[in-house]
């Protein structure tokens, strides 16, 4: 089932909504974000807001069906990482 309705906009999740729909705390994203390991968001005016599709994109990258399974992809812990930029304002 499709996240939005045909005819409609696609439906933006503020950092709280796509926490939950995530099933992670608000902090937890915000981390995410911060170090670039998170689901793709945008900056309405000074709001960050996720779609719903971006949000369930990345949680199908950590889709496996054991633990064996290397899967699609892997989603990182939100922290620094050698392999990403990290945030040089001391955030």
């Amino acid at each position: 089932m499709s996240a939005t309705q045909p005819g409609l906009p696609p439906r933006f999740l503020r950092t709280p909504e796509a926490a939950r729909f995530l099933g992670l705390s608000g902090r937890t994203l915000e981390k995410h974000r911060t170090y670039g390991t998170g689901p793709a968001y945008r900056k309405l005016g000074g709001r960050v807001v996720y779609s719903v599709e971006d949000l369930q994109a990345w949680a199908n990258r950590g889709a496996k069906i054991s633990t064996s399974d290397p899967g699609v992809g892997t989603i990182l812990p939100a922290k620094p990482h050698a392999n990403r930029p990290s945030s040089s304002n001391g955030r």
